[in-house]
C-alpha cells in the first residue's frame, strides 16, 4: 500500500482541508491524522463507529516513596528541571508536568526512595468499519510526539484491508512529528501559503523532505491573497525542478462548507473545483 502525505511548513495553510478532500475524491479506504498535537481530521470525516482506544506511554515520571525518603534533599538539588519541591507537609514531591523522566533523582537517591513509573502521554484511536482511520491525541505537557506519530501509522497499517493508497494528514512545521510522518511514505504534497513566512516555511519543509528521497509536489492554497508571492513560489519550484500541482483560490463557500463539517469537494465552488484539479495532478505525479 502506497502512502501520500500532505504537509505544510506552518499551521493554517489548509493542509487538513485538502487532505480531507483527497480522501473523499479517492474514496480512500485507509487514512490517518498524524497531527497528534492538534488532530482535527475527524471533524470533517464524521466517523460513524466508536474508535478502539489505546493508551500511549511516553517518558516515565518520577515518584517519591515518602515512607523511604530520608529528606536528604539530593533529588531536589540534582534535578535540573526543578521538578522536585517541598510540599505543605515538608515532604519532597515530584511536579508531574515539570518531570522529564531523566532518572537522575532515581540514580542519586541513597535509599532508593525514588522510582520511575510509566506515564500515559496520549491516546491512540483507531476507527474500523469499511474504512480504516487512525489518529491520536497527545496529552497536555507530554512529549514523544514523533513516537506517537509512528504508532498512529503502525495502527493504520495493522488492519488487513484491500487498499492501494493511504492518505496521511501530517503535522505543520519540520519537527519530530513531521520527521516521523515522512518515514516510509511514497510522496509528499506540500501545501504552501502565499506570504513571506509561508514561502520561507515551504522551503524549509521541502529541504527536510528531500532527505527522505521521495516524490515531492507543491500546491498553493488561497493563492489570490498574494499573487506576487504565489508567482515566487511557482518560480522557486521551477528553479528547483519540483512539480507544481496547482493553485487553490480563497473561497468563502469553502469556509462555510468546512464550518458545517463538510469537505470543500462536497459543494460546487471554485476552491472545490481547484482542489479536484490539484488532486488529479498529484495522483499523476505519484503514478509517474
Amino acid at each position: 500500500m502506497r502512502q501520500l502525505l500532505i504537509l505544510s511548513g506552518k499551521g493554517g495553510t489548509g493542509k487538513t482541508t485538502i487532505a480531507s478532500a483527497f480522501i473523499k475524491l479517492l474514496n480512500a479506504k485507509v487514512y490517518a491524522d498524524c497531527d497528534v498535537d492538534a488532530p482535527n481530521l475527524h471533524l470533517v470525516m464524521n466517523q460513524s463507529t466508536v474508535p478502539k482506544r489505546t493508551d500511549f506511554y511516553g517518558l516515565p515520571k518520577a515518584e517519591i516513596n515518602r515512607d523511604l525518603c530520608l529528606q536528604c534533599g539530593l533529588c531536589e538539588q540534582y534535578c535540573r528541571f526543578d521538578a522536585i519541591q517541598i510540599d505543605e507537609e515538608g515532604c519532597y514531591e515530584v511536579q508531574y508536568y515539570e518531570c522529564e523522566g531523566c532518572g537522575v533523582c532515581e540514580a542519586i537517591c541513597p535509599v532508593e526512595a525514588v522510582s520511575l513509573q510509566p506515564a500515559i502521554a496520549g491516546d491512540l484511536m483507531l476507527y474500523v468499519d469499511d474504512t480504516v482511520f487512525s489518529t491520536a491525541q497527545l496529552r497536555i505537557g507530554a512529549g514523544n510526539s514523533g513516537l506517537l506519530v509512528t504508532e498512529v501509522k503502525n495502527k493504520m497499517k495493522s488492519v488487513d484491508i484491500d487498499a492501494e493508497l493511504a492518505i496521511i494528514d501530517g503535522s505543520p512545521g519540520i519537527g519530530c512529528p513531521v520527521i516521523a510522518s515522512l518515514s516510509g511514505v511514497d510522496m509528499v504534497l506540500i501545501v504552501a501559503e502565499p506570504s513571506i513566512s509561508g514561502l520561507s516555511d515551504m522551503e524549509r519543509i521541502i529541504k527536510t523532505a528531500e532527505g527522505f528521497q521521495l516524490k515531492i509536489a507543491v500546491c498553493t492554497n488561497k493563492y489570490d491573497s498574494n499573487i506576487e508571492i504565489t508567482e515566487k513560489i511557482e518560480a522557486w519550484c521551477r528553479e528547483m525542478g519540483l512539480p507544481y500541482a496547482g493553485r487553490i483560490p480563497f473561497d468563502s463557500q469553502a469556509v462555510k462548507a468546512v464550518n458545517n463539517g463538510l469537505s470543500v469537494v462536497d459543494v460546487d465552488c471554485p476552491a472545490g473545483r481547484a482542489v479536484k484539479d490539484v488532486f488529479r495532478r498529484t495522483i499523476k505525479i505519484l503514478d509517474a
